[in-house]
């Protein structure tokens, strides 16, 4: 039970790192300004339909395309190093669209909260983790991203700009370890 447990709070911190909903607060405050305010249930909604989405048909859609899941957690477990890298060092590897649409599909529920590094992320953790782990996992985040929409000035007021200097760059140091972690379990799986 405190395997499960412990397994449960990994998966649901990974993709708390990932998603980086604290991280983008900056990003999010300066969309809803510029789009009259968010749409924070649909945005919630919408993100996790891509997750969930993802998390069951992600893998028949890699077998389509002639990908094993050993090679794309590995793959993944690369990306989620970048974006830990990212986060640490400050620089961005990953380049983003500068427009914004007026949709809160894009920017915001995609590929803000569900982008290309969750999605990755959720087939790398498949790799490792039951799906019904990964899909409380997801829930749990949902409701977090769900809070922190509803609540953005108030969060920008109690951290200040450096308590979410210092929370990134956590996040991103959790998100190196996870990647290693990811990488040196799946790697076995290429040699045969």
């Amino acid at each position: 039970m405190q395997t499960g447990f412990n397994e449960l709070l990994t998966v649901t911190f990974t993709l708390f790192a990932v998603i980086d909903i604290v991280g983008s607060i900056p990003l999010l405050l300066s969309l809803k300004k510029k789009m009259d305010g968010i749409k924070e249930l649909k945005a919630t909604l919408i993100s996790g339909g891509l997750m969930i989405l993802f998390l069951y048909l992600g893998e028949p859609f890699l077998h389509i395309l002639g990908v094993e899941t050993h090679s794309f957690a590995v793959a993944g477990s690369i990306v989620i190093f970048i974006l830990g890298l990212e986060m640490v060092l400050g620089i961005e590897f990953f380049k983003s669209e500068k427009g914004v649409s007026s949709s809160v599909v894009v920017p915001i529920a995609f590929p803000l909260i569900a982008g290309s590094g969750t999605l990755t992320t959720i087939i790398s953790l498949k790799a490792n983790y039951e799906e019904s782990m990964l899909l409380i996992a997801i829930l749990i985040n949902l409701v977090i991203v769900f809070v922190v929409l509803k609540s953005l000035n108030l969060i920008e007021r109690i951290l200040g700009p450096g308590g979410m200097v210092a929370i990134r760059k956590f996040f991103g140091v959790i998100l190196l370890a996870i990647a290693v972690k990811i990488f040196s379990s799946n790697v076995p799986g290429l040699i045969k």
